[in-house]
C-alpha cells in the first residue's frame, strides 16, 4: 500500500541516536578544526593540495574551503532541526574536495605528513568514508529508509 504524499504517516521522521548525535557533533567539531587550520597554521599544506588544473588563487580556494568548512562545523553543531539538509550538504562538500586528494596522490605531495603513495591513497580511502559519517550521523541515511517504508 502507498500512502499519499501529505499523509501523516509519511511525515514521521526517525529521531537520531545518541550515538548519531555524538558523531554529528564530532565531525561538526572536526570540520570546524580543519576549518580554522585552513585559515591559520596549516595554510600553505592545503595550498599545496590545490589541484593546478584548477583556474583559480589557491589561496582562495584554501580560504574558501576553510570559512566553508567553519561554517558546516558550526551548522553540524547548532542547526540540529535542518541536520538532514546540512549533512547532504555536508557530504557534498566532502565530495567535491576530493579532487585535491586526488591531486596530492597523482602529484606525491607532501603535506600533513603525508610523504608516502601509502599514506595518501589511505587518505583518498578515508574520503567515502567522511561521506557515509555526514549522511548517517545527520538521519540523511535514514530519510531514505524511512521513505521507502
Amino acid at each position: 500500500m502507498t500512502l499519499p504524499p501529505d499523509s501523516p504517516a509519511k511525515s514521521i521522521v526517525t529521531p537520531p541516536s545518541a550515538l548519531q548525535t555524538a558523531a554529528r557533533w564530532l565531525l561538526g567539531s572536526a570540520l570546524m578544526f580543519a576549518g580554522y587550520s585552513h585559515l591559520t597554521s596549516k595554510r600553505q599544506d592545503f595550498q599545496a593540495q590545490v589541484p593546478k588544473s584548477l583556474p583559480l588563487d589557491k589561496d582562495f580556494v584554501v580560504l574558501a574551503s576553510g570559512v566553508a568548512e567553519l561554517s558546516l562545523g558550526a551548522s553540524l553543531i547548532v542547526l540540529s532541526g535542518q541536520r538532514r539538509t546540512v549533512g547532504k550538504v555536508a557530504a557534498a562538500f566532502f565530495v567535491a574536495v576530493f579532487p585535491g586528494n586526488i591531486s596530492q596522490y597523482l602529484t606525491r605531495t607532501p603535506a600533513f605528513g603525508l610523504n608516502t603513495d601509502r599514506s595518501r591513497l589511505v587518505r583518498m580511502a578515508f574520503q567515502p568514508l567522511l561521506v557515509l559519517w555526514a549522511l548517517w550521523s545527520t538521519g540523511a541515511l535514514n530519510k531514505v529508509r524511512d521513505e521507502q517504508n
